[in-house]
């Protein structure tokens, strides 16, 4: 694409009970965000006018048949269904699972042919999108298996990167999932997103302990010495700028995080809990390893407040100039990675 030309974000809309309409919505009222980006809804015309309604929102929706009809500077809708939907604020609803899941399937189609550039997901509820089709823990799974390439959950912000190197897997589970090739897959993953997703040529990163205090010489497990200190010194071995394993009880209340490009985390919540606490709403998720760029908030479907009026849009706006910001990035790297001795390549 040129530089002057509009990305277009492809954006499923999530659990229609949740927040997810009124952040997307709430993103596009503001000017700014449609500059560099085009946006494509992918629900249904009469259902987004309803939140609009709700929530006397001024925005104008440009109904469009299909994607590849989008209308640069407009928000546009594809109809993914016709019928009208009852919304429940706050309440699961298997029914609204399945409206989540077209939406969602329909933008991945999108982005696989072509017609949208990138892809922003709303907040989907897991349990309710579950089915005989559908049977995914969340929406990084999903794409996984639907694009090409090896997947990684990557919480992306200005100040904070952090990757894990296991995801959705239940705790007493992950210390037997984290493997010296699961190690250097997800590191390498990282240190690729960095370079071609963020323009860093020679990425810093820090690797967090799997046990505590990195297993005390193996008095709290023995993980850390066999699998992930032996693993780590292979990859240093070959050129690359990681480091660890640090203890994780002391690494971001240190400021040490500061002095990294980005952060592995052994699990989960090792790295989500510090990466929400330090990012306060601003953070992005962000599925690293894939061919085409997907984002999404740092957020659940919060029906808590769904339908109030009330949600933070800011995690849904820095998703989509995250995405918007990487797609372009990467379009620079891949140019110049194949043409090396082109004007401006280093």
């Amino acid at each position: 694409m040129k530089q002057n030309e509009s990305v277009i974000v492809g954006i499923s809309v999530g659990d229609l009970n949740g927040i997810g309409p009124e952040i997307i919505i709430k993103a596009y009222e503001d000017p700014r965000t449609l500059e560099l980006n085009t946006p494509v809804i992918f629900a249904n015309g009469k259902t987004m006018q309803f939140f609009k309604n709700h929530f006397k929102s001024k925005i104008n929706f440009f109904n469009i048949d299909s994607p590849d009809k989008v209308v640069v500077g407009k928000v546009n809708v594809v109809n993914v269904w016709n019928e009208t939907v009852k919304i429940d604020f706050g309440k699961e609803d298997k029914k609204i699972g399945e409206y989540a899941i077209k939406s969602l399937e329909a933008a991945t189609n999108a982005l696989k042919e072509g017609t949208i550039d990138v892809l922003v997901t709303a907040p989907i509820n897991k349990h309710n999108i579950q089915s005989e089709k559908f049977n995914f823990p969340g929406h990084t799974d999903y794409l996984a298996k639907a694009l090409n390439g090896k997947s990684l959950m990557f919480m992306v912000s200005d100040t904070l990167r952090v990757g894990l190197l296991t995801d959705h897997v239940p705790l007493k589970d992950a210390s037997e999932t984290i493997t010296e090739n699961l190690i250097k897959e997800k590191i390498a993953t990282v240190i690729k997103s960095l370079k071609q997703d963020f323009g860093i040529r020679k990425p810093k990163v820090a690797v967090l302990a799997i046990n505590p205090h990195a297993g005390d010489n193996g008095v709290i497990g023995d993980e850390d010495d066999t699998v992930l200190k032996p693993a780590l010194e292979k990859i240093k071995s070959g050129g690359h700028l990681v480091y660890g394993p640090y203890s994780a009880d002391s690494f971001f209340g240190s400021d040490t995080f500061k002095n990294f490009d980005a952060i592995i985390a052994s699990y989960h919540d090792q790295g989500l809990i510090p990466f929400k606490t330090i990012t306060f709403g601003q953070g992005v998720n962000y599925t690293a390893g894939l061919d085409k760029v997907r984002t999404s908030p740092d957020h659940g479907t919060a029906y808590e407040i769904a339908g109030k009026g009330v949600a933070d849009e800011n995690s849904m706006k820095q998703a989509i100039v995250a995405a918007t910001q990487i797609f372009k990035l990467r379009a620079v790297y891949n140019h110049y990675g194949k043409n090396p001795l082109k004007k401006g390549s280093r």
